[in-house]
């Protein structure tokens, strides 16, 4: 699920659930919260939304399945909405550094870094949507992983001498071909708008959400954003309750 049919639905997991009987093959199944189980040929299966599934072995899994079947790795239709945490991540003042290392040397520094990105999005089951210029627009299917990620992008672009700006924030949005719309979309694009170099900031709803993750968050204030009615209070994530850089003018 995860490897081929996620790129296809848009989903970090299967939100199907599966009744079905195992008539050949082995299966291996993952729930959301990380119990990892083997399906044996023979074995009636129940399986809850918000999982991932593989083929264990050489044998092609063959399967009956009396549920969840109906539109099961389908991609989705236009204008459907689906709850998810959105993270964009832009490069502080990459004009000025593309101009003080030279094309190179640039060159293969944002190689580099765009690897440490895509690498930290498969460790925290991220998935990336675009790349917007020099950052990045990825989603997750859980607040916590998402912040947990900005700060891991983070702390990996310092070590490489260049700092990120991130905006994180928890909504539904709009499926299409390849990009998301919505409202949320703009919330999260106009918060990491606002954070200084190496900052990661979040809107209150993923604050809200990712309650309970080993993680801080420092009231910065209600902000107004462009296009965006009402004020909307902001936290910025760190793991320490060591003061962060200011916000950017």
């Amino acid at each position: 699920m995860s490897v081929h049919v996620r790129p296809i639905v848009g989903t970090e997991r299967c939100e199907f659930h599966h009744v079905s009987v195992l008539v050949s093959g082995h299966l291996g199944i993952e729930s959301r919260d990380g119990e990892v189980r083997e399906v044996e040929p023979g074995e009636v299966y129940d399986i809850a939304p918000g999982h991932d599934a593989w083929v264990l072995g050489d044998e092609p899994d063959v399967s009956i399945d009396f549920q969840g079947i109906a539109g099961w790795a389908k991609p989705p239709e236009p204008g459907d909405r689906v709850l998810t945490t959105m993270l964009f991540t832009d490069i502080v003042g990459s004009t000025a550094e593309a101009e003080r290392l030279g094309d190179r040397a640039w060159k293969q520094l944002l190689s580099t870094h765009h690897e440490d990105v895509r690498s930290l999005l498969e460790l925290h089951h991220g998935r990336e949507v675009k790349m917007t210029g020099d950052g990045f627009l990825a989603t997750f299917d859980g607040p916590a992983r998402g912040v947990a990620c900005a700060l891991a992008v983070s702390a990996a672009a310092h070590r490489l001498g260049i700092e990120i700006w991130a905006g994180l924030h928890s909504g539904e949005v709009e499926l299409t071909a390849g990009d998301l719309r919505g409202l949320g979309v703009h919330l999260a694009a106009r918060i990491m708008d606002t954070a200084g170099p190496g900052q990661v900031l979040v809107s209150a709803t993923t604050r809200e959400l990712a309650a309970g993750a080993d993680v801080f968050f420092m009231d910065r204030g209600s902000r107004e954003f462009k296009g965006i009615s009402g004020p909307r209070q902001i936290y910025e994530a760190q793991l320490s309750r060591d003061p962060l850089p200011q916000d950017k003018e």
